[in-house]
This record gives structure tokens, C-alpha cells and sequence, in this order.
């Protein structure tokens, strides 16, 4: 792997010298630099070309494959190389704007269309002069998540993109571009379902995720694509259950819980929407939410189709809005309930392991001590300890509904003899 890295940076040496001695500059650009700062290792390297025109580049490098629509992006020893460009508004929405290239922009041009300060950092291939005039580094010292400029209005997803990257870093966003942020509001339903996805999804894979929800909160956007999630706000819950808020604080402390148990990002979500039937909730039920569960796979439903999400999302967010709650109560059901919930989640994406991980998510948010169900385990040994073939071998039963009867049967008897052990019932501190 080293040997790899040393020959990719001779290539890219090479390449910079070669553009250098034609009259042009490289410069390493955006979250590789950033990262870089940070001590973050990032393999995603930009690399942004000055002093150069198209032809002259293309002419230089033959090999380099060209892609890209609204603006070219050539792909040389793996890595992704752009030239200098500006970008103006023209119409609404992602792409919604003219792009310019000449060979006499500098770095600092093409560092001003960039979308926040901590992403506008450039550095020189040959000299390593770092060229940071929008003060990213600074920004990235104090933790603070900032608009380049005021073209920052000019592409609306940059308004999931600087909520993600508070998220990411765990930064506080500064108060003019929270404005500018909400000043795109009207332009959100513009972007691609697909786009926004992306978004959310790479937010769910970072160490704290609520603070991308937060984030869209505090900036009054939650509403335009995550409506479901903007209904919890102000859904009360019974407070003896509940000390932490209302459903939209309950659901984001869950999803924090779930980041430190899985880095399964289906699994988040799935925590993420397991509460969503509460935000359908008539007021007059306060502080109750009967049947939320029921109520809830309609809205996973529905934001889901919202944003185009694939359907193995769909349906392990559709399984914890349904079972979550008797998996809470799974040692309070009768033995026959509970063979029906063992089976039935056993053969869902989610599965009795994803979906313990649900409730645990739901059950110890605050972080307090409480006797934990362990459902999984004991529920995987039955299934896989009493299938088909035991069944045909023991009672010679052949494929039919008395085949399943006896199989649910069986299942009953292992589970009550497990059970007795008790070992599957643990006193965890979380």
C-alpha cells in the first residue's frame, strides 16, 4: 500500500512539472486539504489546473478521459483533475448555473465558487504553499462551519451540504450562513430526490448524526423533504417514560445511541423512523401515541418514496416502525407471541439482530441502566436449531400446513426451555 501511495505521488508530481513547464499550476483542493489539516486520512484527492486552457490541457495529456456535462472533469492515474472555473447563477435549483473556464482564472477564482471555507483551501503541488484566503484554517481551528461567500445561494444543495459537514466535524454553523441557508428554502424542491438522499445517507454514517437534523431545525428547512421528521417536533410523551422531550429529541438521541451500537447506516435509519407514527398523533391523544406503530409504515412509506430510497431502506425502516415495540415488551408476551415475533422478523432484511439494535437504540437513549432483552440471539438459535428438515426427520411430516404447526409447535418448546436457563435476559449498563 505504501509502495502504491509513492508511485501515485511521483505520477502526480510528474503531472504538476509537466504542467508547470507549459505555463500552468496544481494545486490539491478541497476536502483532501482540509483533511490533510486535520489529520484525517481522505484517498478522495481533487486536483484543480491554472494557467492552462482546454485545448492545451487536452493536448498535454491525450490519455486523460473526460467527463462530466455542465463541466468537464478528466480522470488521469485515478484521480480527478478540473480546470480553474467560475460559476454564475442562471436559473433555479442544483443546476441552475453557467460554468466558466479560461487559462486566465487563478486559484483564488476558483476557490471563491466553492461552497464553505473549510472546502476552499487549496495547496500547491510543487511549492506545498498552502492558499487559504478565505480563512478556512482559521475556521477549521474554531470549529465553525462558515459560507465562502455570498455564492454560496447560488446551488441549494449546499445547504444539506454545510448541515452534513457540521454533522461530520461536529461544527457549529455561523449565523449569516444559517441566513443564507434558509434564504434557499424556496429553492430546496428543486434538487433531486437522489442528490438529497446522498446527503442524509452519508450524514447517517458519521459519529453523531442528529446534528444534521438539528442543523436543518435550527435553519427552519426540516420541513421540505423531512417532513415526517419535522412532524415529531412537539409530540409529547408520557414524561415518566419520556424525561428527555418530545418524539423529535427522543428520535435523535435514539439515533445517536444507535451510531455507538452499528455502523450499519440501514440500521440508523431504521432507528431514525421507528418513532415516525407519532408524528401523526391527534394532539388531543397527548401525551399517547396508541398505535404508532401501525400509523408509522405509512409514514417510512412516504418519506422514503419522497426521496427515492432504495427499497432495502424502505423495508428495514417499515420493520422498525412495526416491531419495535413488541420487541421492547418480548419477555412480557406469552410464548406463542412470541414464536410469531421471532418468526416474522427473522425473515426480514432487518432482522432480529438489526431490530434489537432498534430497540435498544429506543429503549436506553438517555444512557440509563435497565434490564436488557436479548432477543436475537436466543431467537436465531430456534429458528436455525428447528427448521424443515428436523421437523421432517423427527415426525416425518412432509410440506404442508401441518408441517408449519408442527414446526411453530417445536419452536414453542425450545423457547420455553431457553428461556428457563434465563441467560438471554441481561442486566446490561449502557
Amino acid at each position: 500500500m505504501k509502495g502504491l501511495k509513492n508511485r501515485m505521488n511521483k505520477a502526480i508530481i510528474k503531472i504538476a512539472n509537466q504542467i508547470e513547464q507549459n505555463g500552468g499550476h496544481l494545486y490539491l483542493v478541497g476536502g483532501a486539504v482540509r483533511d490533510e489539516l486535520l489529520g484525517i486520512k481522505n484517498n478522495d484527492e481533487d486536483y484543480c489546473v491554472t494557467g492552462l486552457s482546454h485545448s492545451e490541457f487536452v493536448n498535454l495529456f491525450p490519455e486523460a478521459f473526460c467527463r462530466g456535462k455542465s463541466f468537464e472533469v478528466f480522470d488521469i492515474e485515478g484521480k480527478e483533475f478540473t480546470l480553474a472555473r467560475t460559476e454564475s447563477k442562471n436559473g433555479k435549483g442544483h443546476k441552475g448555473f453557467e460554468v466558466t473556464t479560461n487559462k486566465n482564472l487563478t486559484i483564488y477564482d476558483d476557490l471563491k465558487r466553492r461552497d464553505l471555507t473549510i472546502n476552499s483551501i487549496a495547496k500547491n503541488i510543487l511549492t506545498k504553499e498552502i492558499i487559504d484566503p478565505f480563512g478556512g484554517i482559521k475556521d477549521l481551528k474554531n470549529k465553525v462551519i462558515k459560507a465562502t461567500s455570498e455564492s454560496f445561494i447560488e446551488d441549494p444543495l449546499r445547504v444539506y451540504r454545510a448541515a452534513r459537514f457540521a454533522c461530520k466535524f461536529n461544527f457549529e454553523i455561523e449565523e449569516n450562513t444559517l441566513k443564507l441557508m434558509n434564504s434557499l428554502k424556496s429553492e430546496l424542491l428543486e434538487l433531486s430526490a437522489e442528490r438529497v438522499f446522498d446527503e442524509m445517507r452519508k450524514a447517517l454514517s458519521y459519529e453523531k448524526p442528529s446534528i444534521f437534523f438539528d442543523m436543518l431545525k435550527k435553519t427552519d428547512v426540516l420541513d421540505v423533504h423531512f417532513i415526517e421528521i419535522y412532524k415529531l417536533i412537539g409530540a409529547i410523551q408520557p414524561p415518566q417514560y419520556h424525561p428527555e422531550g418530545d418524539s423529535y429529541n427522543h428520535t435523535m438521541l435514539a439515533l445517536d445511541k444507535s451510531a455507538i451500537l452499528t455502523n450499519n447506516e440501514k440500521i440508523r435509519f431504521a432507528v431514525l423512523v421507528h418513532d415516525l407514527g407519532k408524528g401523526v398523533t391527534p394532539k388531543e391523544m397527548y401525551p399517547h401515541h396508541y398505535g404508532h406503530d401501525e400509523k408509522g409504515v405509512l409514514e417510512v412509506s412516504k418519506f422514503a418514496k419522497r426521496l427515492k430510497m432504495p427499497n432495502d431502506w424502505i423495508s428495514y425502516g417499515k420493520v422498525a416502525a412495526k416491531e419495535h415495540m413488541k420487541g421492547g415488551i418480548f419477555y412480557k408476551m406469552t410464548p406463542n407471541k412470541q414464536v410469531d415475533f421471532i418468526e416474522r422478523v427473522y425473515r426480514t432484511k432487518l432482522g432480529l439482530e438489526g431490530l434489537e439494535i432498534v430497540v435498544e437504540s429506543d429503549q436506553n437513549c438517555r444512557g440509563v441502566t435497565k434490564n436488557k432483552v436479548r432477543f436475537a440471539k436466543l431467537g436465531n438459535e430456534i429458528m436455525n436449531e428447528i427448521n424443515g428438515d428436523f421437523i421432517k426427520e423427527k415426525f416425518g411430516i412432509e410440506e404442508g400446513i401441518k408441517l408449519k404447526q408442527k414446526l411453530h409447535e417445536q419452536r414453542i418448546d425450545l423457547l420455553k426451555q431457553k428461556i428457563q436457563n434465563k441467560k438471554y435476559v441481561k442486566k446490561v449498563k449502557i
